[in-house]
C-alpha cells in the first residue's frame, strides 16, 4: 500500500514576455543607518584642521620657549654634569621602562646633539615642514629630555609629554604650516601633475632617517626593543618607530604609483587614526579639569575658600611680590578665586554639550591660566594648558584669526604678482592646504 504523494500547488505558467516581479528592496534599519553616518562622518575627512594647527603650533612653541631659555643649564638639567647621573638614570628607566635616547651613550657630544636636534625639530613642527616626520622627531626630543630628569617637571611637562604622541597620529600640517604652502604653490605652478612632483627632499629625509634607526638598532641601543615594554603594552619602540618609518614610505608609494583604492584605503585609515587622536585629546584635558577638580573639592584650604592665599606668599612663586601681596590681602578675592577654580575645571566636562556655555567657560578657563602664568611664575605651563583649551575652541573664531593675521602679515610685507593661493585662509584655503596631507604625495611631509 503506497503513501499519498502529497499534491503540490498548481502554479499558472508565466506568459512569454511578462515582466518580472522586482524583489522587494532592502530596508535599513535606525542602528544600522546611525552606524553608517557615524562611519561616514569619522572618515570622510580629517577633522578640525584649524584646531589641531593650533595644538601643533602651541606644543611646538611652548617646547622650543622652554629649551631656549634653559639653555645656559642645559647641562645640569639634562646633561651629564648634573645631579642626576647617567648611572642614576638608567637604574630608573629599566625600572619604569621609560625611553630616551640619551641612554645609548653619557658623552656631552651625544646630549649637545640631542638638545640641538630637540630644538631644531619643535622649530620646524611649529613651522609646519614636513609635518609627519617632525612630529616623530618632536616626541623623541620630548620623551628623551623629560625622561632623563623626571623630577623636575610640573603639571605642563606632563601635558607636553602625553600630547606629542598623539601629534604622530595627527594629521596636523592641514593649514597655517609651510607643508600646506608648498602645496598650493606646487599646484598652482603646475596644475597638471596634480601637484606630485618628485619629492627629493623627503626621500633623502626618509632615508637618513631609516639609517639612523637601522645604524642604533644594530647597536643594541637601549630602548629599542621589538615587543617589549614601549608606547602601548607588548609593542616595543622599535616596532613603533620602523612601522611609522614603513608607514611614511608606503603612503609615498602608494600616492605616486597607486592612486586608486589602495589611496583611498590610506587615506580612510590616516583619517580615523586623525580623528581618534583628537578624541583622545579632546578626553585628556576633560580628565585633568575633572579630576584636578574634583581633588581639590576634597581638600580643607579648598574647602574654606583659602587655597589661593598660600602660593601668593611664596617666594618662589612669586615673581611680582608686591601684587601678589596686595591680592592676597583681600578675603573677597581670595575666595572668589578658590572657588571659581575648583566650579570651572569641575562644570567644564559638563559644558561640552553647550557651545555658548563652553565658549563661555574656554574664556574664563584662559584667563584662570594667563593669571597663573603672570601672577604665580609659570608660563610655560600656562601655555601648555591653554594650548590643550584650544582643541575646544570654535572653527569660526579660528579662521577669523587666520584672516586677520594674513591681512596684517599682506599689509607689513605687501606682494607683488599673482600669488594668490598663498594668502589663502578661509575654507577655500583650508581645502587646498588639505592636499598638503591628502594629495601631496610627499614622503615625509
Amino acid at each position: 500500500m503506497t503513501s499519498p504523494t502529497p499534491q503540490q500547488p498548481h502554479i499558472a505558467p508565466q506568459a512569454p514576455g511578462a515582466p518580472t516581479e522586482a524583489p522587494a528592496a532592502y530596508q535599513e534599519t535606525r542602528i544600522e543607518r546611525v552606524i553608517g553616518r557615524g562611519f561616514a562622518w569619522v572618515t570622510d575627512r580629517a577633522r578640525a584642521p584649524y584646531q589641531s594647527a593650533v595644538i601643533r603650533i602651541g606644543f611646538a612653541a611652548t617646547w622650543l620657549l622652554f629649551l631656549l631659555r634653559e639653555w645656559p643649564y642645559r647641562q645640569q638639567l639634562y646633561g651629564p654634569t648634573g645631579p642626576w647621573d647617567f648611572g642614576m638614570v638608567r637604574q630608573l628607566l629599566n625600572s619604569n621602562h621609560g625611553f630616551s635616547v640619551l641612554l645609548w651613550s653619557d658623552s656631552r657630544g651625544w646630549f649637545e646633539c640631542v638638545y640641538l636636534l630637540a630644538i631644531v625639530a619643535g622649530a620646524l613642527l611649529m613651522l609646519g615642514w614636513r609635518t609627519r616626520t617632525m612630529s616623530v622627531l618632536f616626541m623623541v626630543g620630548v620623551l628623551s629630555l623629560q625622561n632623563r630628569s623626571v623630577f623636575i617637571g610640573d603639571g605642563g611637562d606632563n601635558v607636553i609629554h602625553l600630547m606629542s604622541m598623539y601629534l604622530v597620529l595627527t594629521r596636523c600640517g592641514q593649514v597655517w604650516s609651510l607643508d600646506a604652502r608648498r602645496v598650493r604653490r606646487t599646484a598652482a605652478a603646475a596644475p597638471d601633475t596634480g601637484g606630485a612632483p618628485r619629492d627629493v627632499a623627503g626621500i633623502v629625509l626618509w632615508v637618513v632617517l631609516g639609517l639612523a634607526l637601522a645604524a642604533a638598532q644594530l647597536a643594541g641601543a637601549p630602548g629599542l626593543t621589538w615587543f617589549g615594554h614601549g608606547p602601548f603594552p607588548h609593542f616595543g619602540w622599535s616596532l613603533a618607530l620602523w612601522g611609522l618609518w614603513a608607514t611614511h614610505g608606503l603612503w609615498w608609494a602608494v600616492g605616486r604609483y597607486a592612486p586608486g583604492e589602495p589611496r583611498i584605503v590610506l587615506d580612510t585609515l590616516a583619517k580615523l587614526a586623525h580623528n581618534a587622536a583628537l578624541l583622545v585629546i579632546m578626553v585628556e584635558v576633560c580628565l585633568v579639569y575633572a579630576t584636578a577638580g574634583w581633588y581639590k573639592i576634597q581638600g580643607s584650604r579648598w574647602q574654606d575658600g583659602t587655597a589661593v592665599f598660600y602660593p601668593m606668599h611664596l617666594d618662589y612663586f612669586s615673581p611680582w611680590p608686591g601684587l601678589s601681596h596686595l591680592l592676597a590681602g583681600n578675603g573677597l578675592v581670595i575666595m572668589l578665586l578658590t572657588y571659581g577654580t575648583v566650579i570651572c575645571q569641575v562644570a567644564f566636562p559638563f559644558t561640552l554639550a553647550n557651545r555658548r556655555l563652553k565658549n563661555a567657560l574656554l574664556v574664563v578657563m584662559i584667563c584662570e591660566h594667563l593669571s597663573i602664568a603672570f601672577l604665580l611664575g609659570l608660563p610655560f605651563f600656562s601655555l601648555a594648558m591653554i594650548t590643550a583649551d584650544a582643541v575646544f575652541l570654535p572653527t569660526g573664531l579660528l579662521i577669523w584669526f587666520g584672516g586677520r593675521l594674513s591681512h596684517l602679515r599682506g599689509r607689513l610685507f605687501p606682494r607683488t604678482g599673482g600669488h594668490g593661493p598663498d594668502a589663502a585662509s578661509g575654507s577655500g584655503g583650508a581645502e587646498a592646504a588639505a592636499r598638503s596631507e591628502d594629495g601631496g604625495h610627499t614622503l615625509v611631509g
